[in-house]
């Protein structure tokens, strides 16, 4: 199964991911791939949300080892800091978050590396969840970005990935289920809410494994 964690900006979709993930690993359930937590400050300024903090990059979390990569910084920042790269993909895109190349490459050679762990001997001992936080504009609309991870997404369902979980924005929905559709028969839409935890949790972990959760079937499929 490919669920698409989708919803607008700012309403804790890699929060609810984080715990999401620290539940399924508590469980033993082996997942891989990048989760992309934001890195926030606390302020005062204009740019600050109710509770007093500033988001001012983004980083990607490794999984399963869980080493940090330094990722995005949102661009105002990097242009004052004179990190900003005209040339590089995030800023021909003109993206409001500002991404090194360098910090692309580092990340597709972590989907590399998990193609390469998933295809040698013994790899399925441990089946479980592949996370892609996130798809965006620059994977399904310019074939760039985190090209390494939307491969071993068209992989479809393998022994050691038998479901995957891909964040993307509502808007971009269609474009990742048209670019997924063929690898993944079965695919469902589901929100960072309880009802989003059950399915996952169901899917991976196997029927029943959530019952203290709220029952609410397998998310809407696509």
């Amino acid at each position: 199964m490919l669920f698409f964690l989708t919803g607008d900006v700012q309403i804790g979709k890699t929060r609810w991911l984080l715990r999401l993930v620290e539940r399924l690993e508590s469980a033993g359930a082996a997942v891989a791939g990048v989760v992309a937590p934001g890195v926030w400050l606390p302020s005062d300024g204009p740019r600050a949300d109710d509770n007093g903090f500033e988001k001012v990059g983004i980083n990607n979390e490794l999984l399963p080892g869980h080493g940090v990569v330094p990722f995005a910084r949102r661009e105002d920042l990097a242009r004052a800091e004179g990190s900003f790269d005209a040339q590089s993909q995030a800023a021909r895109e003109q993206l409001v978050w500002h991404i090194s190349d360098d910090a692309i490459d580092r990340v597709n050679q972590h989907f590399d590396q998990l193609a390469a762990n998933a295809s040698s001997a013994g790899a399925a001992a441990r089946p479980g969840l592949l996370v892609v936080d996130e798809l965006g504009r620059l994977e399904l609309w310019r074939g760039e970005g985190l090209t390494s991870a939307v491969a071993l997404l068209q992989k479809g369902p393998t022994a050691s990935f038998p479901h995957a979980l891909v964040v993307v924005r509502d808007y971009l929905v269609q474009a990742a289920d048209e670019l997924l559709a063929d690898a993944w028969p079965e695919r469902a839409m589901i929100a960072p809410d309880d009802a989003g935890c059950r399915a996952v949790l169901d899917a991976v972990l196997g029927n029943g494994s959530s019952s203290d959760a709220p029952s609410a079937g397998n998310g809407r499929k696509l």
